[in-house]
């Protein structure tokens, strides 16, 4: 049995922060496929035995079990050694940067793309307020990232496995991506990491059963 056991799916940008990270560090690890979209985190056999949050991802560790992207990528840097920082004022930026991811770019992003692609709703007055903050979202990553190879200078870290999470699926987001150029270098370093592979290359239940 592998090492590191992954509860996820294709789909979600907030697993793929953790299997993209698992993968560049070269860990011995599988995915396990969560039935997501027929409610298999709202099962109670699923909060009560792996994420009382009903949530992916759920990384398990030879049977310590965590929840939370950035919690489990935090733990992963402890485990590896790699992508973390190097002095306390880098592991503030990272944590900066993470929390922006949060509440900004996946925040809004990951909504959006599910309600315009994977739930198909239409255009609506939510969709249009989160196109718009995600977008000024990008807007700051393009002008952070004219400046600075990586979110926190030279190096990749969390903060850009954390901020990447959608955004090698942004046909799928509705957005015009052309405007920020920046924004698209810097995924292309990323893309360049020994070992990079796109989210349905790394985790199971692409394409959609409905749409197979």
């Amino acid at each position: 049995m592998a090492d590191y056991v992954l509860h996820c799916m294709a789909q979600s940008g907030h697993s793929y922060k953790v299997a993209l990270m698992l993968e560049l560090c070269g860990a011995d690890w599988k995915p396990e496929w969560v039935d997501f979209f027929n409610g298999e985190t709202r099962t109670e056999e699923f909060r009560s035995t792996l994420n009382e949050m009903g949530e992916v991802p759920v990384l398990d560790h030879r049977g310590k079990l965590l929840t939370q992207s950035a919690v489990i990528m935090d733990y992963l840097v402890e485990k590896f050694g790699r992508f973390g920082w190097d002095t306390d004022e880098e592991r503030r930026e990272v944590l900066r940067w993470t929390i922006f991811d949060n509440q900004k770019v996946s925040g809004m992003i990951g909504p959006l793309r599910f309600m315009r692609t994977l739930i198909r709703t239409g255009e609506t007055e939510v969709t249009k307020f989160l196109d718009g903050r995600a977008q000024s979202a990008l807007a700051i990553l393009d002008k952070h990232f004219a400046n600075s190879e990586f979110a926190i200078g030279a190096k990749p870290t969390t903060a850009d496995f954390s901020l990447c999470g959608y955004l090698y699926v942004r046909d799928e987001t509705g957005i015009d991506f052309a405007p920020y150029p920046n924004v698209i270098a810097w995924l292309d370093r990323i893309k360049a990491l020994p070992g990079w592979k796109h989210p349905y290359d790394l985790m199971p239940g692409h394409p959609m059963p409905e749409t197979n």
